[in-house]
């Protein structure tokens, strides 16, 4: 099994999502594509550059979140791995399989469409470059082991030790998003997960994003942590996956 490209979806639910969409098109740089599906629940966006890698969904329930599409040529097979792995299939359709990871993260598999290209880094104006290329899941610690066991396993990459002590990370050169693992302090309950921007200027781009409807949630020295216009939080970071090239 060979994961071909990576797609993250933002879920939107509950309130705000017309204004969260919006949030999310601003932020990123991108165009919204015709909208699809049931009563047009999916939206990509659209890169100026390279090929996409972010959808926004809106779900019917609950107030949403994030989940993960992985692009492989042979559903079949990568299902069937999927499930020896330990994960638990939910829906099954042409094109299409949904599963939970062992610790509860949503994914699906979908075959691959010819996707190569990662797209440039966005330069916004007084904030210098930016680009939306981690998905980080936030795991309770007693889930830590079996789901970067998991995810290793699953996408044959090596999962590798982050700058600190509680972190580590996956994921090859050529993909648009790489995977981070966070080791939460406490708690129980399923692995979420959000997203993250590189950033050229941290303290600028928030800034940015503050003006585009985000508000600060709070600030550590090396990420500062927000929440969109409909309170789902996310990340700005230092430079993670790739060089910031606009």
């Amino acid at each position: 099994m060979t994961i071909r490209w990576l797609t993250v979806f933002v879920d939107l639910g509950g309130g705000k999502s017309d204004e969260a969409e919006r949030f999310w098109l601003a932020v990123t740089g991108t165009s919204p594509s015709a909208r699809r599906g049931p009563d047009g629940a999916f939206v990509t966006l659209v890169p100026a550059h390279g090929d996409a890698h972010l959808r926004v969904q809106r779900v019917r329930s609950g107030d949403g979140g994030c989940h993960l599409d992985l692009h492989v040529d042979d559903l079949d097979d990568a299902g069937a791995r999927a499930a020896d792995l330990g994960a638990r299939e939910r829906f099954r359709e042409d094109g299409l399989v949904v599963f939970d990871s062992p610790g509860g993260f949503p994914f699906c598999l979908v075959r691959w469409d010819g996707e190569t290209t990662v797209p440039n880094a966005v330069r916004f104006d007084g904030a210098g470059l930016s680009r939306l290329d981690q998905l980080c899941l936030d795991v309770p610690p007693d889930r830590y082991e079996a789901e970067c066991a998991f995810w290793g396993s699953l996408t044959g990459w090596e999962v590798r030790a982050g700058s600190l002590p509680e972190f580590r990370f996956a994921g090859p050169n050529g993909m648009p998003v790489r995977l981070l693992f966070q080791r939460l302090v406490d708690g129980g309950g399923a692995v979420t997960g959000h997203l993250d921007f590189s950033a050229e200027d941290r303290a600028a781009l928030a800034d940015r994003h503050v003006a585009a409807g985000a508000r600060i949630v709070a600030t550590f020295p090396r990420w500062i942590t927000l929440a969109d216009p409909a309170g789902r939080p996310y990340c700005l970071t230092d430079p993670g996956s790739a060089e910031l090239v606009g």
